[in-house]
């Protein structure tokens, strides 16, 4: 029997139009449509009587799954955030009601509440989960973790495919999920540096995933609205910004190179706050394209597809500016091993020898490939259509937007090093310091990380330990804070190798003190006495005032290489809380923890 819509609120036109549309509905179309119009009844506007679901009874009366999202994201620089953010605008698009959070600030007790889970999460380190997601993933591999049997997840896990563990937080809360009861919405998806199109396509599957569970199956999915606001250009579609100016801030007979660069940003839109990164898309040193396509007697006039979409560039050109020579990565040189009867690269990459292929990576390029493991067969096409894309480089901006309207300052490196009987130069960093001249243009996009920010309040109290290169974002926030009047103190812990020579942006510094808008600095430089000192020492020296300034609400900010200072830092903080507190070990972990809970200890390490 066809049911008919009768003796209903709806007009002659509306009852004809439903009762056209009901014969053509499968059971799954109706069993959604019952649990829409079911909850739709709760919504129904005051006056309006609700839909009498007798007359309307178009399939299952089983609760409807519910459209409610939770998407937790675990972001040190801030490409999982900005990809939630955008997940969450898509799901709002096909109409679930979608909650955005940090794993920092959603408190784990939810969890159970939760029905539908989307994990977005970086790996950072070792292996190790970003700083905002350390408390949750502790909470899930801990003994409170609850079960989790009606939760259906999914998760998408970003890496760096040249690391050992690579996508390995993902793949631990992947595995953990499942453990605890969850079922997966979408199997998880690993990214690498180019993560635009596989994250693309793990939205399109979750979308799937949840149509199905509301018993309906996946249309195409509603991209996200652009925001008016926000500029055209973007980590996909990068500005080519201008270089204004380009500076050694190394003095004579110095180690290193400093380069501070100026960017103009007017015509783009882009704006930042400080704290916030700059993506520069380098190309490669066409010295080093020049050895390779001479090792491989390639035509370098060749042309070579770069991409799925099918877009072609001399080859020359491709390696210069498309593909990554100057990292080895495990997947890589698997797939290279195809190509080649070289039977010692095939014992390389041969199950058990995982020690040796990683020291024979180490350090090593493209170059050093195709020499060591010569002859290699296949095509020109064969070999670039497994080299990655050329990641974007981030460095922390240098500058406040309100200090400096239209432009963009950065504090970049040159790495120089000599490894396998070669010297070795870092792409990005010796671009901008050999062959980048004021008037050239570079690709760029920012990079907005709220993982490190400015209090809210400019009377906190802020402390910024920042060694080398890592005082890039202090001076941008000294410039910011001297912008807007900020009462708060301040205090700087600054180090490098020699004062004379190595002391970056030494008057800005001088003149803040002398002004005020800095209240205190202290500096380290590590080769100007017999016995080494670094930043952490000064924290010591003076770790009964730092412990005060701590319990007076001050917010810490660590910025540079984290293998060795963030860690060394990381470990003062904690032995100084520890003394000056009169706390145990644990007290004084628990404390800093708190502290970084409450978004007043933050770290934008490399």
């Amino acid at each position: 029997m066809q049911l008919q819509v009768i003796n209903s609120p709806f007009n002659q036109e509306q009852a004809e139009l439903l009762n056209r549309l009901l014969p053509t509905l499968s059971e799954s179309q109706k069993v959604w449509l019952s649990g829409y119009l079911a909850a739709s009844q709760t919504a129904s506007a005051v006056g309006t009587p609700s839909v009498p679901t007798q007359e309307v009874q178009v399939g299952s009366t089983e609760q409807p799954i519910s459209k409610d999202v939770t998407i937790l994201y675990g972001s040190q620089t801030g490409n999982a955030q900005g990809l939630a953010v955008k997940a969450g605008k898509t799901l709002e698009g096909n109409g679930f009601n979608v909650t955005v959070s940090s794993m920092s600030d959603f408190k784990p007790n939810n969890l159970k509440k939760v029905e539908n889970l989307l994990i977005i999460v970086s790996t950072h380190g070792e292996g190790d989960p970003p700083d905002n997601a350390l408390s949750f993933h502790e909470f899930l591999n801990g003994r409170r973790a609850p079960k989790l049997d009606e939760l259906r997840f999914s998760v998408l896990a970003l890496g760096d495919s040249s690391y050992e563990f690579f996508c390995k937080t993902g793949k631990d809360f992947d595995q953990r999920l499942e453990e605890l009861g969850g079922k997966r919405l979408y199997d998880r998806v690993d990214c690498d540096l180019d993560y635009d199109e596989p994250a693309a396509e793990w939205i399109q599957g979750v979308l799937g995933g949840l149509n199905e569970a509301q018993g309906g199956t996946a249309g195409p999915v509603a991209a996200a609205a652009p925001q008016a606001e926000e500029s055209v250009y973007s980590r996909t579609n990068p500005f080519k910004a201008e270089v204004l100016e380009s500076i050694n801030l190394n003095g004579r007979g110095s180690n290193k190179e400093t380069r501070h660069l100026e960017i103009s940003l007017e015509g783009s839109g882009l704006s930042y706050e400080p704290g916030d990164s700059l993506g520069v898309y380098p190309q490669n040193d066409p010295e080093l394209v020049d050895l390779l396509l001479e090792e491989m007697k390639w035509n370098p006039e060749e042309n070579v597809t770069i991409n799925k979409q099918g877009e072609s560039l001399a080859l020359r050109e491709a390696l210069i500016s498309h593909f990554e020579i100057t990292v080895l990565t495990k997947p890589f040189v698997e797939k290279a091993a195809k190509l080649s009867a070289n039977q010692e690269l095939q014992e390389l990459v041969s199950p058990g020898n995982e020690e040796k292929l990683k020291s024979y990576l180490d350090g090593r390029d493209l170059l050093d490939l195709v020499r060591d493991f010569a002859p290699w067969n296949g095509t020109v096409q064969d070999f670039v259509s497994i080299l990655r894309k050329i990641p974007a480089r981030l460095y922390s901006i240098s500058s406040s937007l309100t200090a400096n309207p239209d432009e963009v300052h950065l504090t970049i490196g040159a790495v120089r090093y000599e490894a396998h009987g070669r010297e070795r130069k870092g792409v990005c960093s010796i671009l901008c310091a050999e062959r980048l001249q004021p008037g050239d243009t570079l690709p760029v996009y920012v990079q907005n990380n709220q993982n490190f920010k400015l209090p809210a309040n400019p009377e906190t109290p802020i402390i910024m330990v920042g060694p080398g290169t890592g005082i890039a974002p202090f001076r941008a926030f000294m410039q910011e804070r001297e912008e807007i009047g900020a009462e708060g103190k301040s205090w700087l812990f600054f180090g490098d190798q020699h004062f004379v020579t190595d002391f970056l942006y030494q008057t800005e510094w001088q003149k803040w003190l002398k002004d005020g808008v800095l209240t205190k600095m202290d500096i380290a430089f590590s080769r100007d006495s017999d016995e080494k000192v670094y930043v952490q020492h000064r924290m010591l020296q003076h770790s009964k005032e730092l412990f005060e300034w701590l319990q007076e609400g001050a917010a810490v900010y660590i910025c540079g290489d984290e293998k060795n200072m963030a860690h060394d830092v990381h470990n003062m903080l904690i032995d100084i809380i520890e003394k000056e507190g009169g706390m145990s070990r644990e007290q004084a972990e628990a404390y800093l923890a708190d502290m970084q809970q409450q978004k007043r200890y933050q770290r934008d390490v490399y």
